[in-house]
Order: structure tokens, then C-alpha cells, then sequence
């Protein structure tokens, strides 16, 4: 379960937010909401075949996708890095030849599969990847690449889908009900981390755990209500941008998810707070200072989590002791994380930062399922806070009319 932690107590305006958790309950796009509960359980069995058939054919996977299509599920894996004979690789992403060309040069000539993940099937990014890693599975399997497909997509229409019931794809669902960035609970994610390797029940065990926990609490006592409530009350303050702080770096694609729900579901209409995020103590040497002396228009959000004893070391004694360091020998490295991120939190404190810590247990799969539910359930509320609708992205459009104008598509 998540914790905050805040400097001074948050105050909730529950009859608004029990007028925004009726909403949600109702919204046409809030599928997610109680996903970890309601989830389809045969269509997981059919994901977690079709994962194990990969394993045994694919040495990799090539995932295609862009935005919710990719961020979240590469966040669980890249955080857990689990075990699996097949590697997951990611293309569509971008439209660069270089990226492109290193997923080509890893791939070589292995056996691979491909999950092709999107709504329409129209995107620009992951429609152009498809199209040359489709080329060169026919190339290598002829008439049985269609075998190595696996199409995310529309359940009932879409160029995708069309494409998929044509070629004899396998068809897993991109639920109508849940937009990309609040997907990774659902068929987008769960097929491409089973493959990996990560225990997709355990994952949805875990946000079910925080789902139950977040929606039986006192609306004042809901640490997700409390962390939107801060959100909100701080914007109102002038705290337009807020960092998101890990001191563990495999959390860097999570953090890349968490910008994208955040920064997609509220940057409207001229509002929102701009999310970014920083990955310490690395960055402690790189943007410490701008974080300790710059502009007082940041607020911190910092993730905790308890140390792994099972990934853990001693500093060792050295007998010349040259560095000066032997005070610390005999200290595990995770007490100078922990005890660099308890210096880190109390010197922003101190230089006028709003600081607030979410803690929870070890990193681990439970643990990766209830933070994903508790910054989707965080991330709408605060959206609604401040009068934006967290589940549509106009904005996003418009660079998509300017390239189709720019590149002649017909009717630009």
C-alpha cells in the first residue's frame, strides 16, 4: 500500500471529491477504475498462452507502440527485470533510422515474434515500424510470419484489426474503455510482460490490493486523494512544475510512464502542473543545484521504497584508507541511498521546496501493480481537480496535422 508523507496535514474537500469518484465510477473512459477487480480472466488465460508460445519460439519479441502502447509495460519490466528465454525489444516509438536500425542489428538473425500495439492502426510511428518488421518476417518466414503476429488493437474495427482478421493475426483487446496511458493493466501490457518473463497475476494482484485499500478509506485519510488534493492546492499556489524523485535508476521508464499520464491528462486549456522527473543521487550532481538554488515554481514528489536485502552490500575496510571512507565500512549501500535521499529531502525542505514522500515496500511485482493504480486513480482525480478532462488529448493533433501537411497526406 502507498503512504504520503507531507510536511503539514492536507485538507480534502470530500463532498467534491465524492461528486468526482461518482463521476468516475461513470465515465465511458474509466474502465481502468476498477480493472484489477473486473479484469477479463479468460482472455488473461489466452494472453499467458500465447506468451508461452513466443518463449518457445521468439528469442525476441519486437513490441510496437507508442506512448500508453509502450511506456508502461517497459516501466514494469525495466523496474523488475525479470527472467525470461525471450527479450523484449521496442520500436515505433520514434520515427529515427538509428533507433530503428538498432533494434535490426540486435535481432540479427534470431527467431523473433511481434506485438503490434495500437487502437486505430493508423498511427504514424508504430504503423511505418510495423510495416518494416512485417516485411522482414515474410522475408524470413514466408507464409507463416502471419503465425509470429500478435495484433493489440480495436476489438471490432480499425485498420488493424481489419488487417488482423484478413491475415489471421492473434487478436487481443485495446479495451473502448480505457485510453493508452491507463492501459498497462490490460491486454497492452499484459501480453508483452508475460513474455517477459513478469507474473502478470501477481501484477494485477498487487493493483487489486491498492484498489480495495484506495476505495474503502475516509475519503481524508485516502493518501491518493491527499496526493491530488496537494497537487491541486500547490497549482493554485503557483507550483507549475513538479519533480518526480527516485533514488533507484531501473525506475527511470516508470518515471517516463508516470510524465505521460500526468503531463497528457492535464495540460489543457492553457492549465496543469509540468511533470519531469530526475533519478537521484545522479542527478543530485547535475540538476542538484537548480533544485536547491533555482526558481521556487517546483514541488517534489519523492518515491521511497524499503531496501532489498537480497540485493544489497557491505562497504568494505581498506587498510590505507586513502578515500577516507572507512567510517563507512561495514554499512550497507542501501543505508547511504536511504540516508542520501533522508539529506535530500530535508535540504529541499529547508531551501523552500514543497516536499512530499509516497512510501511503500520493496520494489517488486505487487509493488510495480499498486503504484500503477495509485497514480492512475491520483492522476484523473487531480485532473478533474483542476477542471480539464484527464481522458482526452486534443493537443496531441496538432503536430499531427502539420506533418501530414507537410508530407502531402491526401486531405491535409
Amino acid at each position: 500500500m502507498i503512504r504520503l508523507r507531507a510536511e503539514y496535514k492536507i485538507k480534502v474537500d470530500e463532498p467534491r471529491v465524492q461528486t468526482i469518484l461518482d463521476e468516475l465510477r461513470q465515465d465511458p473512459m474509466a474502465g481502468w477504475f476498477m480493472l484489477p477487480e473486473t479484469y477479463d480472466r479468460a482472455e488473461l488465460k489466452s494472453i499467458q498462452a500465447a506468451a508461452q508460445k513466443i518463449q518457445q519460439n521468439s528469442e525476441y519479441l519486437v513490441c510496437i507502440g507508442i506512448g500508453g502502447s509502450y511506456l508502461g509495460h517497459r516501466a514494469v519490466i525495466e523496474a523488475l527485470r525479470p527472467a525470461s528465454s525471450t527479450k523484449v525489444l521496442y520500436a515505433g516509438n520514434s520515427l529515427s533510422p538509428f533507433e530503428l536500425q538498432k533494434v535490426f542489428d540486435e535481432l540479427g538473425d534470431a527467431d523473433f515474434s511481434v506485438n503490434v500495439i495500437s487502437k486505430s492502426g493508423t498511427t504514424t510511428e508504430p504503423a511505418v515500424a510495423f510495416r518494416f518488421f512485417k516485411e522482414k518476417l515474410i522475408q524470413k518466414y514466408g507464409a507463416k510470419a502471419a503465425e509470429r503476429i500478435y495484433a493489440t488493437t480495436d476489438e471490432n474495427r480499425g485498420a488493424l484489426h481489419d488487417e488482423a482478421v484478413q491475415e489471421g493475426y492473434a487478436r487481443f483487446v485495446v479495451p473502448d474503455n480505457i485510453g493508452g496511458r491507463y492501459s498497462v493493466l490490460s491486454a497492452v501490457g499484459l501480453l508483452p510482460l508475460a513474455v517477459a518473463g513478469v507474473d502478470v497475476e501477481a501484477l494485477l494482484a498487487g493493483a487489486a490490493i491498492e484498489y480495495n485499500y484506495l476505495n474503502t478509506l475516509p475519503l481524508a485519510q485516502n493518501s491518493a486523494i491527499e496526493y491530488a488534493t496537494a497537487r491541486a492546492d500547490l497549482l493554485q499556489r503557483d507550483y507549475d512544475v513538479e519533480v518526480l524523485a527516485c533514488f533507484e535508476p531501473r525506475l527511470h521508464y516508470f518515471a517516463e510512464w508516470w510524465k505521460q499520464l500526468f503531463g497528457e491528462s492535464e495540460g489543457k486549456q492553457h492549465q496543469g502542473i509540468f511533470p519531469a522527473s530526475v533519478i537521484y543521487t545522479t542527478d543530485l550532481h547535475s540538476l542538484g543545484q537548480y533544485l536547491q538554488d533555482g526558481r521556487r515554481n517546483i514541488f517534489e514528489t519523492v518515491l521511497s521504497f524499503d531496501p532489498d536485502p537480497e540485493t544489497d552490500f557491505i562497504i568494505p575496510e581498506s587498510a590505507q584508507n586513502l578515500d577516507g571512507l572507512n567510517y563507512l565500512a561495514g554499512k550497507k549501500l542501501s543505508y547511504l541511498n536511504q540516508t542520501a535521499e533522508a539529506a535530500t529531502i530535508s535540504a529541499h525542505r529547508a531551501g523552500g521546496i514543497p516536499v512530499y514522500q509516497l512510501m511503500t515496500d520493496k520494489i517488486d511485482i505487487r509493488t510495480m501493480g499498486a503504484l500503477i493504480y495509485f497514480f492512475e486513480l491520483s492522476c484523473a482525480i487531480s485532473a478533474k481537480l483542476s477542471g480539464v478532462n484527464p481522458f482526452n488529448q486534443p493537443g496531441v493533433e496538432a503536430y499531427k496535422n502539420n506533418m501530414f501537411h507537410l508530407l502531402g497526406k491526401p486531405g491535409f
